[in-house]
């Protein structure tokens, strides 16, 4: 059996497209095309089907939070008052524009979130004056980030 869920959507080309789109997702379909060797239609129609079985989630850019003035990027985990809490949370952080990811973990926390602020002190307005007033927040706990040592997709090998 195949580790992939949708194996049979996973083919050598398939892999060589994803492979390249995950160097460059702004490579034209005609320079993945000429590189594999097949037709440009055969490209798009092979990327509309990867999208369609949702292992193609969308295409987008990567901004460096850092580089546009964010000093602050943290990653905070969440201890809820009752584990019914967890849901109306996240929907409530949503709403937040400094919380850019938001994930259910389990363990210690309920959620675990990355923060971006401009310094420590926005940092620390987001934390007490927005979620802290979410109802159903019980803690949290912050992890300064330094930077990223690396960030990458996951391999299809």
């Amino acid at each position: 059996m195949s580790k992939y869920r949708n194996s049979e959507n996973i083919d050598y080309i398939n892999q060589e497209i994803i492979k390249m789109l995950s160097i460059d997702g702004r490579m034209a379909y005609s320079e993945i095309a000429k590189e594999l060797k097949i037709s440009n239609s055969l490209v798009h129609q092979r990327i509309k089907k990867l999208q369609d079985t949702g292992i193609i989630s969308g295409f987008s850019i990567q901004l460096n939070a850092k580089e546009i003035g964010y000093e602050t990027i943290t990653y905070t985990g969440v201890a809820t008052k009752e584990a019914r809490f967890a849901y109306s949370i996240a929907e409530h952080l949503k709403e937040i524009p400094e919380v850019v990811e938001c994930h259910f973990v389990s363990g210690k926390y309920a959620l675990f979130l990355k923060i971006v602020a401009v310094n420590n002190e926005e940092f620390r307005k987001v934390l007490y004056e927005k979620i802290h007033n979410i109802e159903g927040v019980g803690s949290t706990d912050s992890f300064i980030s330094f930077g990223s040592a690396f960030q990458k997709n996951i391999s299809l090998l």
